[in-house]
């Protein structure tokens, strides 16, 4: 007799049940599992008594603040490490493939050494195919290819090595839209598993289907996609608060600052979530015609809120266009995003309204109060050696922030540090850690212009909630270079969108406003009438030159009313997204979640008719 699965049968009576039991038996093994592991990190435990198992087909988010050890605990799954603790287990003739967060090209002269080194290299006509549909030239030298270049040709090595197991540490981090698109879809083909560490929450939501979550030292699974995350940390969080009203104040103070604060922090967010959609409805009636018009006859004072004013400005190197009659008027408080893909010239669009790059023809005008700070993708600013202390308060005990003097402690809290690192080495720091005290160092001084390169980089969920939230409260300017969807739906008023024929789209709203507009652009035209049967076929006539066209009484109110409907639609979204967000309301009221739920699918249905709507009488009167 033979126990698979909880059931008993005889292998002799019945070996078809038996094989079939069998088959699926080693169908949902783990092809890796850990069982009690823990891991030293200086006087401590980093992590202890974890169990993890990977199954086949898993899609699996490793999620947790920076400094937690997901990075660590990524090279023990793929047994980069030895444990102190615990015994790992894999099937015989498993391939487990890491992707480094910094691959290390060091000693290889192009990126196609690099690609093909080792003993279990893959094949180069494999690497080459890959390479060649993330648009790679694999012929570069190693020393001189860019942070973009670098990752493609990591990821062209991972992916052709045809793993069972993928391992990804921060995949996007240094590609462009249209490369992490294409990883998108190559992940939903896969047939092996992943486990991916990664900040980009638009990635885990459409690839994930199950979750890790490794908390102050332990690791929690549930088996929902990214998309339920945030709910269940919620919950989870709710459920250690009411178990903490029961330590004394001192544990609670340690324990649990940080979960509350997060928790807070949240809720807070989704009120300037509503403020946001807010602005991007005034910023949108603007940006219209009519409001164009008003501007052009605007007081003084509404002209004085102009920070920086392009008037048809065009830019070349060589041959190639990369800014081509490109007029905005940015005002205080904008939050701008620049998103198009590598080489499209987001670089040269931001050096252009800083002022840093002077356009071949039209003018760039910045107001003379302008005082900016910049903070980029380099973390190179900050000596190891230094502690916390010196970096914000130059070895004092109080900051100055933006005029405001705060204590260093306290500063440190609002950043998620645990107050008592103040003397801790900036060595000692993870990288997302080291970002976290950049920002803290940078959002401390006095601006009224924030330029942001891809600031994302390295940062964890909880700290991307938090630059969502500083930015939200700056009262000045801020331009963001980013191909994070998820940060510039949450965080900007204005898209920019290159597609590198210097051609710029100016959106109000986010990247999801920009894809829909480009989605509309690819549409599919329809089909001319057939011609009759008397008529000579001939070649489709050439499209007449565009011409306005004078609104019917219908279309003109339709044209004056849809923004203010799009504005109703978007606060009664918002309304219903905040009620939504209770992570008790299904348990409490499950008619009341399925009536939100259904409510919201309508709304977004109407505010994107409306959009579309809006958007061709536009195209009518501008011809």
């Amino acid at each position: 007799m033979q126990v698979l699965l909880g059931a008993t049968f005889s292998k002799n009576r019945f070996p078809l049940v038996h094989a079939m039991l069998y088959a699926r038996a080693m169908a949902i093994a783990p092809i890796l599992s850990w069982e009690g592991l823990g891991l030293l990190q200086g006087n401590g435990w980093l992590f202890q008594d974890i169990d993890l198992s990977v199954a086949p087909r898993d899609r699996l988010a490793l999620i947790g603040r920076n400094g937690a050890g997901k990075t660590t605990l990524l090279k023990l799954i793929g047994g980069e490490i030895e444990a102190d603790r615990g015994k790992r287990s894999i099937q015989p003739g498993t391939r487990v493939v890491t992707l480094e967060q910094d691959p290390f090209f060091t000693g290889h002269a192009t990126l196609l050494d690099f690609t093909l080194h080792g003993p279990d290299a893959p094949a180069r006509h494999e690497v080459e195919a890959i390479a060649d549909q993330l648009g790679i030239d694999l012929s570069r030298a190693a020393d001189s290819a860019s942070g973009g270049e670098r990752r493609r040709a990591a990821l062209a090595r991972a992916l052709a090595s045809e793993p069972d197991l993928l391992l990804l540490d921060e995949p996007t981090n240094h590609l462009d839209l249209a490369a992490i698109e294409w990883l998108e879809g190559w992940l939903q083909r896969y047939n092996g598993a992943f486990v991916v560490i990664s900040h980009d929450r638009t990635f885990l939501e459409r690839l994930t289907r199950a979750t890790l979550w490794l908390d102050r030292g332990s690791l929690r699974r549930k088996d929902i996609g990214f998309g339920g995350y945030e709910a269940w940390m919620e919950q989870v969080y709710a459920e250690e608060a009411r178990a903490a009203d029961k330590l004394d104040a001192k544990l609670k103070i340690e324990a649990h600052w940080l979960q509350r604060g997060v928790t807070a922090r949240r809720k807070r967010n989704q009120g300037r979530l509503a403020k946001l959609v807010e602005m991007r409805a005034q910023r949108a009636a603007m940006m219209s015609p009519q409001g164009t018009a008003k501007l052009a006859i605007a007081t003084d004072d509404a002209k004085s809120k102009a920070v920086i004013v392009a008037d048809k400005v065009c830019k070349t190197f060589g041959d190639r266009a990369i800014v081509k009659d490109f007029s905005l008027r940015i005002t205080r408080g904008d939050r701008i995003g620049i998103v198009g893909g590598n080489g499209a010239g987001k670089t040269t669009l931001l050096k252009l309204l800083t002022g840093e790059l002077a356009p071949d023809s039209g003018t760039i005008t910045l107001a003379k109060t302008l005082e900016g700070v910049m903070i980029d993708q380099q973390r190179s600013l900050m000596s190891p050696d230094k502690r916390i202390r010196d970096v914000l308060a130059e070895g004092g005990d109080w900051i100055d922030v933006r005029g405001t003097r705060k204590h260093i402690q306290g500063y440190l809290k609002d950043f998620l540090f645990d107050p008592g690192l103040v003397e801790a080495r900036v060595g000692t720091l993870s990288g997302g850690e080291r970002s976290r005290l950049l920002l803290a160092r940078e959002f401390a001084r006095r601006s009224n212009l924030l330029v942001l390169d891809e600031p994302t980089n390295d940062l964890d969920l909880e700290t991307l909630d938090l630059l969502q939230e500083v930015i939200a409260d700056y009262d000045g300017t801020v331009l963001i270079v980013s191909h994070d969807r998820d940060f510039l739906d949450r965080t900007v008023t204005i898209t920019l969108g290159l597609d590198g024929s210097g051609r710029i789209d100016v959106v109000a709203g986010g990247y999801a406003d920009w894809e829909r507009l480009r989605q509309s652009r690819r549409a599919p035209v329809k089909a001319a009438p057939r011609a009759s049967s008397s008529t000579t076929p001939s070649a489709p006539a050439a499209p007449p030159p565009p011409r306005k066209t004078k609104l019917s009484y219908k279309d003109q109110r339709d044209y004056d009313l849809l923004p203010g409907k799009i504005e109703e639609i978007d606060a009664a979204i918002a309304k219903g997204e905040t009620e939504l967000a209770d992570p008790a309301l299904y348990t409490r009221n499950p008619a009341r979640f399925a009536q939100l739920t259904a409510a919201l699918d309508k709304l977004r249905g109407d505010k994107e008719a409306a959009e579309m709507r809006w958007l061709e009488l536009a195209e009518m009167i501008e011809g």
